[in-house]
Parts: C-alpha cells; structure tokens; sequence
C-alpha cells in the first residue's frame, strides 16, 4: 500500500496547472458510446486510476479506447459486442453507472453493477431509473446488477428529478440524446461538468438547450457521431490548491482555474482574509495572517461543492475563531473527522454539522486516508504539521489528482511517496 510522507512547514509559492476534471471526463467517455459512426478524441486527459477504470469498463463492451503519450484518449465505438458491464471493472467506482443511459439509448438494454465508489454516504440510483422509466424502459435490480431495456426506441417525455443529482442528470440527457421526441428534466443539476457534457453531445449532432440551468431541453435525434473535445479543468482539483495556499500561508497562481466554478469557494476564502485575484487564465490566492473564522454548507453548484468541505474544515482548523461546517449533500462526508484529530485539530461533530476551533498548529501524526477527499484534506494538514506525517492507504489520491506529490514538490513542499510502506516509516524514524 502506497504512503506519502510530509515534513510540514513550508509556505507554497509558484504556479501549479490543473488537469482536465476527472469528472468531466468520465461522461465524456460514456458518451462516446452512443456514436454509431466516426471516432471521439478527447484532448488533454489526465492520468488517474478512475479514468483507466472506465477506459478498461469501454473496452469490455467492445469499444476501442486507446491511450497516446500527448495525452489523447481515442475511442471508437461503432461496434459494440455487448451491454453487459462486467462485475468486477462497473463496481470499482460510482461513475460506472453513466454508462447505463448510452448503452439504453444506443442499444436497447444495460446491465450494469450496482457501483461502488468513496465511503461517504448513500448514492441510490432510484433518481437514474426514474428518468430511465419515464423514457420507457424497463428497469429492475436484482442480482447486485441494475438492468433495463426497451423495445424499440425511447420516447421523450418530461422527468423532474427529487433531488437534485449529477449523475441522474447526466444519465437521463445521455438517454434521451437517441429518444423520439422531446425529453425535459426539471431541477436538473447545473455543475459545470454537465454543461461540458452538454456541449460534447452538441458537437456529435445531439440538440440539447438549458444545461447549466435546471431545466434542461433534448430534441431526440436517431444517431450521433463521434467528435473531438477538450474537457473542462477540474474545479476540485483546482480548488484543492487554492486551499493549500492559503493553508500554509502562500502564494500560488492556479492556472486553468476558472473563476466562475469556484465563486463559492473564492466568496468564502475572502471571507476569511484570503486574496484570491481572477484572472483570465487562472486564478492567484495569497495568505497570511490574521485570518478570521467562516461558516459554510456545501449545497449543489452554484453552491460549495461538498468534494472540497474536507480540505476547507483542514484550512479553517488553522485559522483563530470558531467556524461550522455543514454538510448536505452526503451523510459520511464526516469519515475523515478522526484522523484529522491525531493531528490536532479541534473539531466536534454532531449529524451533519462540525463545529472547528481554530488551533495555534497541527501536529504531524500517521493518520490513513479513508476516502478521495479525504486524503487531500490531510495532505493539506500535513503541509502545516509541525514534524513529520505518514499517509497510508494514499491510492484514493490517484483516483482523482495526477501527480499530487510532484505538483505541491514544485510549490517547495517537502513531501515524497513511497509504495513501500516499510520504507517509508524508516524514513520518519530516521529523521
């Protein structure tokens, strides 16, 4: 099992680019699944285990996926050999699931694993089979598999989703691209990756209107071609090193950060006494104290995204004064809470809401990393440990940052990984 090792302490300064949104990508590549003709190029794709996952899931089904050293993602999917998902490469990561609308809307039928993914709450998949339903189809599960299927094509029809979710968005306007007629989803999810989806799906001949509002209007159409596509920047990823600036103190441009995806995390940094300067080619955060205390509560986007809450709860433990976090979205974002106290930090939780007292400093300790997230936060937390800290269980970081140790190296952390978890806690205990 692979570890990260932190001497922390050190205030980051330079410029660190980020990759193309992990979750901008894997949509992407379901989508490529409805092209009967042509080829799909996606530029700029990010080396992550989630998107090797799902490249390998493609693969399965009969597509053609292939990696190239610039960074290109080749897919060609116009002959398909099966519907089924295998159990062993759908269940590795919630977004096996988007490949269920492609394959409905192209093929007639799916049969996919239930997913799995991140420990950090219930995710049902009640909101994707409603809007799977409403098109026409059948859909059961049984087995530990989620099936449908549909004689004929789907019919447009109008879905209002109960709660407000990326995933059953992004299924149902993947289904609905090859249905007859006209399909509109009400409280529709705004993220920016379901904008960026939207636009891919223009670009292979689909007529979609709305996206990024929470209504969203698709005319069916009766094929779809590949394309070529550049997705969007991660946000999260983006995100993370803003608060890693502002966690130790420093002063780091984050190039290809847009503004407009993270207003709410810029709002509540200011908020806080961090600069953080737009610009049009990234964003610049600045810190140093004093800082003050904030509240927040991650709400859908334009909301605070509940993917950065870990890593914000980190930044405001070191800031003086009392903040409340509280989560909405997922009911186990909170997993992380008992490492972070080995490092120090003070923080109660009661449900959904935690109460930070902002410390004098963190303490390096050996904590593990219990999801995606939650791995980042305690990187974050190591930056500022006073002495060494031990990461274990660091492969949730490779689901969703490339080349996470390299980057924050480059901003002058001390900072190394190992995938000899013995030779990494001989390095602590000899130093």
């Amino acid at each position: 099992m692979a570890t990260i090792k932190i001497r922390g302490g050190q205030r980051l300064t330079g410029t660190v680019r980020v990759d193309s949104a992990k979750n901008g990508v894997l949509p992407v590549i379901a989508a490529s699944l409805l092209a009967s003709t042509g080829e799909t190029v996606i530029e700029d794709v990010p080396v992550l285990t989630d998107v090797d996952h799902f490249a390998d899931l493609v693969r399965s089904l009969g597509a053609r996926a292939e990696h190239q050293p610039n960074g290109r993602l080749r897919l060609c999917a116009e002959q398909l050999t099966t519907s089924t998902a295998p159990y062993e490469l759908g269940r590795k990561m919630r977004a096996s699931i988007w490949i269920a609308g492609a394959l409905l809307a192209r093929t007639g039928h799916f049969r996919v694993p239930l997913p799995g993914g991140c420990n950090i709450g219930e995710r049902p998949v009640d909101q994707h089979i409603k809007g799977f339903e409403a098109l026409g189809a059948t859909v059961v599960i049984e087995h530990g598999y989620v099936e449908g299927y549909v004689k004929g094509r789907l019919k447009g029809a109008r879905v209002y989703l109960d709660i407000c979710s990326v995933g059953a968005t992004i299924n149902t306007m993947l289904a609905a691209t090859l249905a007859e007629g006209t399909t509109i989803i009400d409280n529709a999810a705004k993220e920016p990756e379901v904008v960026d989806l939207a636009n891919y799906l223009h670009t292979m001949g689909a007529q979609i209107w709305g996206a990024g509002t929470d209504t969203i209007r698709i005319e069916g159409v009766t094929s779809l071609h590949g394309a070529d596509h550049t997705v969007i920047p991660d946000r999260i990823e983006a995100g993370t090193y803003m608060i890693a600036a502002a966690i130790t103190r420093g002063d780091v441009f984050v190039e290809g950060a847009i503004f407009n995806h993270l207003s709410s995390l810029c709002a509540k940094l200011r908020e806080a006494g961090v600069e953080v300067e737009d610009n049009i080619t990234g964003i610049r955060v600045r810190a140093k104290d004093p800082l003050r205390a904030v509240d927040l509560k991650t709400l859908p986007h334009p909301g605070f995204p509940t993917d950065l809450q870990a890593q914000m709860l980190t930044f405001l433990s070191t800031v003086e004064g009392v903040s409340i976090v509280t989560e909405t979205v997922f009911e186990n974002r909170f997993l992380y809470i008992p490492e972070l106290r080995r490092m120090g930090v003070d923080v109660k939780t009661e449900g959904r809401t935690a109460v930070v007292e902002g410390v004098a400093q963190l303490s390096g300790a050996e904590v593990a990393a219990t999801d995606l997230r939650a791995g980042a936060a305690l990187v974050l937390a190591g930056l500022v440990g006073d002495g060494d800290t031990i990461i274990r269980d660091v492969d949730h970081l490779d689901r969703g940052y490339g080349d996470l140790v390299g980057k924050l190296r480059s901003l002058g952390a001390h900072i190394s990984r190992s995938d000899d978890e013995t030779s990494a806690l001989h390095l602590v205990q000899a130093n």
